[in-house]
């Protein structure tokens, strides 16, 4: 539950501990780490919550094969500890996957180099679950694979989630230890000693205006692709390097898949992905240099789009797929430190974290949140009191059981998407919120909870990062708006004019950055 924005805005004044500026992943994470261990803290975004990489990612919490490949042994090894970990705290959120690797004649990794790197992988996890398929056996996994040249290849785990949902997950448990959590409100500065320590930021109100100091024994830069931004306020030198990583969503019933799929790519060998993911089918991801506006929404470009359907129809030839069978397109942009190297995607994973008066935490994956966020915290050590809880292990909450009215299933996914306590309001749902949305694998009880419960400003909010109905439903979910105008427009408390001018920029955004370019 995220906490009214008059509440939060009231309490700002108070002394905090630490100030986290950014509302992804990386924010997130930090800020539940700090409450676990009693630091009083506090978070601020610009947009909203999860709004730019952390809602745009290709959705797999994975060790990485491809760093690996590339020599980058240690963010792998970290990547594939933090998964388990993950897998461990997080059942239903995060849920193990199985991979296909296809190889073919021709392609620059053979079966040998592919085994040594697996057993790599597996080493690293502390346990053996990749093995040899022929290719018939293949096959028999996704029948429409291209048999052309086909050697055999491998299955192997990783996982996926739902990376906004993580997001919202993670501010949401560390709210319920006491911190704080504010989406649009932006940072306008940094607030400094005459000695010019940072003590603290000056924050706006980006729907009224309202201004306000946040004062804080450390100040921590968690924006992504916004860090060099916030640290040239201090006169700090530009080091990012941004790329963009583009993705296509595809119905689930074009492309029927139980396993996810690596391919290389036929005209530059670059690895790819096809996975199930919330009754659809993602397909990425591109990696390119991204040289346009922050502010606005990333959008895919005619050429990334192209190149990604060229992959799929290579990889699936008798399903014809075609421009028309793609429902939406995203894409994020992630921030790296830049080195120059060419291809952008070979540049380096690992991330950094770099005391400039403002401690800036970035790079890094998704998979590796949490240990980002104990690198920051560790080192803040000096500015920060004595932890007033000894840090612990990471446990999985225990989950009660389930009610007896409720698909076990269904109850796993909603407690892996907003915890435990969720199911003790299952007893309130009216029976027409347990419906599943048609389509979807989305109950209309997640769209009330989320209207009333998890800060939504925006119906962009509700559609692209608290339930996935943007993504999954035909024309971004236009049509669905218009048929269900009433029932959503009540749970949200929005009066006519509020409700039009919603959907005006709901269809503004969706045309500009997630519909398919023709």
């Amino acid at each position: 539950m995220i906490p009214d924005r008059k509440e939060v805005w009231e309490r700002l004044a108070e002394p905090w501990d630490l100030v986290i500026v950014g509302g992804g992943i990386t924010g997130a994470g930090l800020l539940h780490e700090a409450a676990r261990l009693g630091f009083r803290a506090v978070l601020l975004e610009q947009r909203d919550f999860a709004w730019g990489t952390s809602s745009r990612s290709g959705k797999m919490v994975h060790g990485g094969l491809r760093y690996l490949r590339q020599g980058q042994v240690r963010t792998t090894w970290l990547s594939v500890r933090e998964r388990e970990r993950l897998l461990r705290a997080l059942p239903g959120l995060i849920r193990p996957l199985g991979f296909l690797w296809p190889l073919y004649a021709g392609d620059p990794i053979g079966r040998p180099a592919a085994a040594f790197g697996l057993w790599i992988y597996d080493a690293f996890a502390g346990r053996r679950a990749h093995r040899h398929l022929k290719p018939d056996a293949l096959r028999v996994y996704v029948p429409h694979l291209n048999p052309e040249g086909l050697r055999g290849g491998y299955r192997y785990l990783d996982a996926v989630t739902d990376d906004a949902r993580l997001v919202l997950r993670e501010i949401g448990a560390a709210v319920g230890r006491g911190a704080l959590a504010l989406n649009y409100a932006r940072v306008e500065g940094v607030r400094q000693t005459r000695t010019g320590a940072v003590e603290g930021v000056l924050v706006r109100d980006v729907l009224t205006g309202r201004e306000a100091e946040v004062r804080a024994r450390a100040v921590v830069n968690a924006t992504g692709a916004w860090a060099d931004r916030l640290r040239g306020q201090l006169g700090r030198p530009p080091r990012l390097r941004l790329l963009r990583g583009s993705h296509l969503v595809l119905p689930g019933w074009r492309l029927p898949l139980a396993q996810g799929v690596i391919l290389l790519h036929p005209q530059d060998h670059r690895p790819l992905y096809v996975l199930p993911w919330e009754g659809m089918v993602l397909v990425g991801t591109t990696d390119v240099d991204h040289a346009e506006d922050l502010d606005a929404e990333p959008r895919i470009h005619p050429e990334e789009f192209a190149y990604l359907l060229t992959a799929l129809r290579r990889a699936f030839p008798d399903l014809d797929l075609s421009e028309r069978d793609v429902v939406a397109t995203f894409a994020g942009v992630r921030a790296v430190v830049g080195t120059g190297r060419q291809p952008p995607s070979r540049e380096p994973r690992d991330h950094v974290v770099w005391d400039e008066g403002i401690l800036t935490v970035t790079g890094g994956k998704l998979t590796t949140f949490r240990a980002m966020a104990r690198d920051a915290l560790r080192a803040l050590r000096r500015r920060l009191p004595a932890p007033a809880h000894p840090p612990a292990p990471e446990e999985p909450e225990p989950v009660p059981e389930p009610p007896a009215d409720l698909d076990p299933a269904v109850a796993v996914r909603l407690v892996g998407r907003y915890g435990p306590g969720i199911l003790s309001r299952w007893a309130d749902i009216p029976p027409e919120d347990r419906e599943r949305i048609p389509g979807t694998e989305i109950l209309w009880a997640e769209v009330r909870w989320a209207a009333r419960l998890e800060g939504v400003v925006h119906l962009d909010d509700l559609l692209l990062r608290r339930t996935r109905l943007g993504l999954c439903l035909p024309e971004g979910g236009l049509p669905f708006l218009r048929r269900h105008r009433a029932r959503l427009q009540a749970m949200l408390g929005w009066e006519d004019t509020r409700w039009a001018q919603e959907v005006a920029r709901y269809r503004r955004i969706w045309e500009t950055s997630y519909q398919p370019p023709r």
